[in-house]
């Protein structure tokens, strides 16, 4: 008799724990790769980041991406010098990026059914403690209890205080970067 008790006590612990994940609405990204990508006639600049974090309530839209800026990966380590030293992003000074913002089309995404839908998203981001208005759109694609979400963007440099080398503007990077993200959500 005690065995039963105790089975259904532990049933109904893990009930109310399935339950309460569900109605939080609280998706976690357990993998987000964020990519920059430079193009000028001099050279083509390229990194990744995999060790951003970011959440999203389903509730009421809400969506949070915290970049830790030393993530990014560089193919030439003379390019990693340079984006995190003082004359560029200068990370040791300020070492997270982050974005916060909401879907503002929140009645056009169903989290329960599979399918593909497009996201818009107004926020701000802010780079170097410079924050900006954001709107993007995306692609919010649900697969059972995985959620992924695309954006491609363009990221005016000067727009967060970020100069190129010295001050001087350079024929190596462009003045616009696009940037990529892609993110996989489970549900916290």
């Amino acid at each position: 008799m005690k065995k039963l008790v105790f089975l259904s006590a532990v049933l109904t612990m893990f009930t109310t724990m399935a339950v309460s994940a569900q109605v939080s609405g609280k998706l976690v990204s357990s993998k987000t790769q964020i990519k920059f990508f430079s193009s000028t006639p001099a050279e083509d600049i390229q990194a990744v980041n995999l060790t951003s974090v970011s959440t999203i309530n389903r509730e009421t839209g809400e969506v949070v991406f915290s970049v830790p800026m030393q993530g990014f990966e560089f193919e030439k380590a003379l390019m990693q010098k340079h984006f995190n030293g003082e004359d560029f992003l200068n990370t040791q000074t300020y070492p997270k990026a982050k974005l916060t913002g909401k879907i503002t089309n929140l009645d056009k995404i169903d989290f329960t059914k599979d399918g593909t839908y497009t996201a818009t998203l107004e926020g701000e981001m802010t780079i170097k403690e410079t924050t900006k208005a954001v709107k993007e759109n995306g692609t919010v694609t649900v697969k059972g209890d995985l959620v992924e979400v695309q954006s491609k963007f363009n990221l005016t440099l000067a727009d967060f205080g970020i100069t190129f080398v010295k001050g001087k503007p350079s024929t190596n990077i462009a003045k616009a970067v696009e940037v990529s993200v892609l993110s996989q959500y489970l549900a916290e």
